[in-house]
């Protein structure tokens, strides 16, 4: 008994070809099409608040207003960020209030052992708060963990610092040089540094080796002598400068090291936040 056979009929080629071309050409169009929308949507890269969030920032029990925390890109080479309106004034004061009862002379980390020194190449006072020490802090170390994209167990606690007329820290970087630190933690990866005074003089963040002409920020003619030996950032309260001390590659920035010049009038306030590529134990 002989086994019937299906036939299939296959369309024709050019019949085939055509309909390929068809959907090819609304493909290409539709895209098109998304991409002027987005064209006319999206805010111009060179637009310094092109990325911004909202945040409810209360002035007193009374009234309340929202304030744009909004940032500007300062240098590529290194990567560094500054989030304007960061922190209100009743946070900066907070971490000032909380710090001051145990605020001592400032360390730097040996390369050899990483144990903490006491050098003149660092000369402010400060004070470390654990992650986590209340509300108001935890909120600081959320907001820090949204703009970075590193989690909070990844950063340590944060640092309050004092520096007085005359006061300085020469130019460091803030990754670890020594395999101690690294395998307690991990490396280092990036820095918030968030301001909680204003300066009148001096007292600016400087970058000696970042890739970009020193003299073209606005800010240069407020600069201190100091400040203007590199890509310098004026403190302003409620500021903060976050930067990277490593490379997307995972090799350290050199560009990153940094320095903070002398205060010649006024007083100066901040508080520093270091990340790690590794959690940390609080």
């Amino acid at each position: 008994m002989a086994k019937s056979m299906q036939s299939h009929v296959w369309p024709r080629k050019s019949s085939l070809t055509t309909s390929h071309t068809l959907i090819l050409t609304i493909l290409v169009t539709f895209t098109f099409l998304i991409l002027i929308l987005l064209a006319f949507s999206i805010p111009k890269p060179n637009h310094l608040n092109f990325i911004s969030r909202n945040a409810q920032r209360s002035k007193d029990k009374d009234s309340s207003e929202v304030e744009r925390i909004w940032f500007e890109v300062i240098s590529w080479e290194p990567r560094a960020f500054m989030y304007h309106n960061f922190l209100t004034k009743e946070e900066c004061e907070h971490l000032m209030n909380i710090a001051k009862p145990s605020m001592q002379k400032s360390a730097v980390v040996d390369n050899e052992t990483g144990k903490s020194l006491i050098t003149s190449i660092r000369t402010s006072y400060g004070t470390f708060i654990e992650r986590g020490h209340d509300k108001i802090v935890s909120n600081i170390e959320k907001r820090i963990a949204q703009v970075s994209l590193i989690p909070i167990e990844h950063g340590e606690g944060l640092q309050v610092l004092h520096y007085k007329v005359g006061q300085k820290y020469d130019t460091h970087g803030d990754f670890f040089m020594d395999n101690f630190s690294v395998r307690h933690g991990g490396q280092r990866i990036a820095t918030m540094l968030m301001y909680l005074s204003d300066v009148e003089e001096g007292g600016e963040t400087m970058f000696p080796y970042a890739n970009r002409n020193f003299s073209s920020v606005p800010w240069w003619n407020q600069l201190s002598d100091c400040g203007k030996l590199g890509l310098s950032i004026k403190p302003k309260m409620g500021d903060a400068l976050l930067f990277w001390s490593m490379n997307p590659n995972a090799t350290l920035d050199l560009s990153s090291a940094h320095g903070s010049c002398p205060v010649i009038k006024g007083d100066k306030w901040s508080c520093a936040k270091w990340m790690h590529t590794d959690k940390m134990i609080n």
